[in-house]
């Protein structure tokens, strides 16, 4: 396939051969110091938002690896701290100014220590600008777009008496090639395309994420059969919207086509994707869906709301039965197919009339599972200019009965799973038991049973036993 020109997109190998100079130069530093000390350089990376953030921070991670830093979990023992931040809602903010307060004193036991700022936060310029002014014991700034820079900065911040601040606000840049720490053994993220272009009036993205920009097929295809090689088997496809994937490339690549590629890779035996904007679902997506056996019977749809009005407002660019229509379509190509979707609760001038339309759509919709969220206001967004904004105390009275219309949907849902042998694909250990193993079916259920570590990576088959809410349970046959 030929590729498309498409004017400052791509990072040059210059460019990526000049920072894994850096990286090497880190490297040299942190080895004549580890000679001196007997002690690895160590780094601790917090996380914030959603699986983007998680993949970048794998990223960040596969880097400092390569400089010579090993990764520890606790802070008061690091060389340096890294917040990779998400602005996406309220929360997420002040969980990162409330770490960064309690940097100070570590800095002060450690001046060497090197506190770095990056992320989706800091590409909005009244946050960069108030931790210059309050926080400044932060050593390094940088953004979501130029990732691909960290070598460089982290030198500069390493040789600089100064805080070194690098935020480009042009489009993001692409950057091939750059090493990547998988945080698991058995499944992956790989990103098929960044930014957005959807410019809903309640959602910051666009705004500290950029436009959308696809990635070319074969440098997709070429990662994920890496992973396939290192015996890797799910991969799950990340975008803001993948199935805007390819619209920028000017020719007649769909994320339909793209799925058909990575379905013959060898090694992979699932794929799954997120996240899907229902405006962009087209028909041949969903016939791939249904024809390409290695792509999972999940779909995560995200309908915000149920209230035609409000989808308006939101603009959306459906309505509440295009929606219903869509999901109709989808189920009758996809029979059994899992759905999961996103709500927000509250949007400025939501009425009790607009909160029933919603809880009508999660009735028919019949979800596996939703993720529902009380409305943020975002600064720069059209929404948080409303001057009509719902009381928290609706909102959150509103929240409980979505949760509890969910919660019963959930459970009868799991419960038709009762008695029957699914497949599951082995994941490891349960977090909270470590005789018990865990793992997901293709719908993306949970499911723990007992097992050893010799499945990790297998699929097995399981008989179902015990139902709960938000997972099943059951023998390995």
């Amino acid at each position: 396939m030929s590729k498309v020109e498409r004017k400052n997109i791509q990072v040059s190998q210059e460019e990526i051969a000049r920072q894994h100079q850096f990286i090497e130069e880190i490297k040299q530093l942190n080895y004549q110091k580890e000679m001196q000390t007997e002690r690895k350089k160590r780094f601790y990376l917090a996380t914030f938002g959603c699986q983007m953030n998680e993949h970048d921070s794998e990223k960040l991670a596969g880097m400092l690896g390569e400089m010579g830093y090993s990764e520890c979990e606790d802070m008061d023992e690091s060389d340096l701290i890294i917040f990779n931040t998400c602005c996406v809602r309220e929360n997420a903010e002040l969980k990162v100014y409330g770490h960064l307060g309690a940097m100070k004193h570590l800095k002060e036991k450690n001046p060497d220590m090197i506190i770095a700022m990056c992320g989706c936060m800091m590409q909005q310029p009244e946050v960069v600008e108030h931790i210059k002014k309050v926080y400044r014991q932060v050593d390094l700034i940088f953004g979501t777009h130029n990732l691909y820079k960290f070598p460089e900065l982290l030198f500069s911040a390493i040789n600089s008496n100064k805080t070194v601040i690098d935020i480009m606000d042009s489009i993001g840049l692409i950057a091939e090639e750059m090493p990547i720490e998988r945080k698991d053994e058995v499944k992956a993220w790989v990103t098929v395309m960044y930014g957005c272009n959807n410019f809903c009036s309640y959602c910051i993205v666009p705004y500290v994420r950029g436009r959308e920009r696809s990635r070319y097929i074969e440098n997709i295809v070429d990662e994920v059969r890496m992973l396939g090689r290192q015996g890797l088997k799910e991969i799950t496809l990340l975008g803001q919207n993948v199935n805007s994937y390819g619209k920028d490339l000017g020719n007649d690549t769909t994320f339909a086509k793209l799925l058909g590629e990575l379905n013959e890779v060898e090694g992979i035996e699932r794929i799954r994707f997120m996240t899907s904007h229902p405006k962009d679902l087209s028909d041949e997506l969903i016939f791939a869906m249904r024809d390409l056996n290695k792509v999972c019977e999940h779909l995560h749809l995200p309908f915000q709301s149920g209230s035609t009005r409000i989808l308006k407002e939101m603009n959306r660019k459906y309505s509440k039965e295009d929606y219903l229509n869509l999901l109709e379509k989808v189920k009758i190509n996809i029979p059994g197919i899992s759905l999961t979707s996103d709500i927000i609760v509250g949007f400025p001038g939501e009425t009790e009339e607009d909160f029933q339309d919603t809880l009508d759509v999660v009735e028919k919709g019949r979800f596996d599972q939703i993720y529902s969220f009380l409305y943020s206001k975002r600064t720069g967004t059209p929404a948080a200019k409303s001057v009509d904004q719902v009381p928290e105390e609706v909102k959150k009275e509103r929240f409980q009965r979505l949760m509890e219309v969910q919660n019963r949907i959930s459970n009868e849902i799991n419960h038709e799973y009762l008695d029957k042998e699914i497949e599951v694909l082995v994941e490891g250990e349960s977090k909270t038991n470590d005789k018990i193993y865990t793992g997901r079916t293709r719908e993306n259920k949970i499911v723990n049973f007992d097992g050893n570590s010799e499945m990790i990576g297998k699929l097995v088959r399981v008989k179902i036993d015990t139902v709960k809410t938000w997972s099943l349970e059951g023998k390995v046959l």
